[in-house]
C-alpha cells in the first residue's frame, strides 16, 4: 500500500545518500551487518573493488571488534577472525587501551589473560596477518610462539604467586616493567616464511575470503584474454549461455547418484564474485583429476537458471 511504498521509498533514499557521501562507512557497516553470510560479504567485497576501497586485512593494533573505516580504507575486525572468541577479543583490546600499541608478539603474550587468548586464537590472527605490522613473517611467529606462550604462562603464574622481580625492588612501575619485559622473550632459530600460497590458504580458511592478496590477481591480464567472462556478469547472461571463466576452485562436494556414478558440486570464485558449479557425471570421469581444491583453472560451462533463488554454472 501507499505507506509501505513511501517508507521502503524513505529508506532506499536513506542508503542511496549514504552510498553516495559516505560510502567507506557505509560499505564497513554493510559488511558488519552481513559478517555471518559468506555469500554476501563476498558480493560487498566486491563491490567495495569497484568502488576503490581497499579491504585491510586484521590489525593487531589498529583493529576494533567489527569492521572499521579508515580514510578510503576498510579494516577487518577481529570478530571476523576464525577461532578467536568475544572474550579474547575484550582482552586484547582492554590491554591495548591500557598499556598501548603492542610491541611484538611475546609483549602481547605478557600483557593478556591466556586463559582467553588461548593457542589457538594466537595463531589464528598470526595466520591471517595481524602480526603482520609488526612481524611479516608468520612462519616465524608461529615458531616464535612455540616457545612464547609457555614464557608468559610462567610469567604469569610468577605473577599470580605473588613473586617479585628485580624491577618492584627499584622502585619501577607495572607499566615501565610491560614495556621492557618480553626483551627477555626467547625466540626461535630463524625459518623462511611460508610460501604465498600457503598464506593466502590460511587467510581463506580463517577469513572466508582471501584479503592480503589473491591468486588471481597475477594472472588477471592473461585471464581476461583467455576467458573475459567475470562470475559477477552471470546474472545478465540468459539460460544455456555457454562461457568460460579463469577462477579459483574453493571447495568440492562429491555426490554419489542412485544409479552409483560420482559427480561434484564444486565453489568457485574469481576477483567479483563467487558461485556454484555443478560437475554431473559424464564430464566427473573426464575431469574427476583435476578438480583439486585451492587451485587456479578455467572452467567452461552453460549458465543454469533452473533454480529461480540460485545461480550456477553447469560444467
Amino acid at each position: 500500500n501507499k505507506s509501505h511504498s513511501t517508507a521502503y521509498g524513505y529508506v532506499t533514499y536513506q542508503t542511496a545518500y549514504l552510498k553516495a557521501n559516505y560510502p567507506v562507512e557505509y560499505m564497513a557497516a554493510l559488511l558488519t551487518a552481513n559478517s555471518g553470510d559468506t555469500d554476501k560479504v563476498q558480493k560487498y567485497l566486491s563491490t567495495c573493488m569497484s568502488m576503490n576501497i581497499q579491504i585491510e586485512p586484521p590489525d593487531i593494533n589498529r583493529s576494533l571488534v567489527d569492521f572499521t573505516p579508515l580514510e578510503r580504507n576498510i579494516l577487518f575486525g577481529l570478530s571476523a577472525v576464525k577461532n578467536v572468541g568475544q572474550g579474547a577479543i575484550a582482552c586484547i583490546l582492554a590491554a591495548r587501551e591500557s598499556g598501548g600499541e603492542f610491541k611484538s608478539l611475546a609483549d602481547l603474550c605478557d600483557r593478556v589473560d591466556l586463559r582467553a587468548v588461548n593457542n589457538r586464537a594466537l595463531e589464528a590472527l598470526i595466520y591471517c596477518g595481524a602480526f603482520d605490522r609488526i612481524q611479516p613473517n608468520r612462519h616465524q611467529l608461529i615458531k616464535d610462539l612455540e616457545l612464547v606462550y609457555d614464557w608468559a604462562q610462567f610469567r604469569a603464574r610468577d605473577r599470580a604467586s605473588g613473586q617479585v622481580s628485580l624491577f618492584d625492588w627499584g622502585g619501577m612501575t607495572n607499566s615501565t616493567q610491560s614495556n621492557n619485559s618480553f626483551d627477555s622473550a626467547p625466540k626461535a632459530a630463524s625459518v623462511d616464511d611460508f610460501p604465498q600460497s600457503e598464506k593466502l590458504r590460511k587467510e581463506k580458511e580463517l577469513l572466508g575470503f582471501y584479503v592480503s592478496d589473491h591468486p588471481l590477481k597475477a594472472v588477471r591480464q592473461a585471464a581476461q584474454i583467455m576467458a573475459p567472462i567475470n562470475l559477477s556478469d552471470l546474472g545478465d547472461r540468459s539460460e544455456d549461455t555457454l562461457l568460460s571463466a579463469v577462477v579459483m576452485l574453493t571447495s568440492i562436494k562429491l555426490v554419489t547418484t542412485k544409479k552409483g556414478d560420482r559427480m561434484a558440486i564444486i565453489t568457485i570464485e574469481d576477483l567479483t564474485g563467487q558461485t556454484e558449479a555443478v560437475v554431473f557425471p559424464k564430464a566427473y570421469e573426464r575431469i574427476g583429476n583435476l578438480l583439486v581444491e585451492d587451485t587456479r583453472t578455467i572452467v567452461w560451462g552453460k549458465v543454469d537458471r533452473r533454480d529461480e533463488q540460485k545461480l550456477q554454472l553447469i560444467v
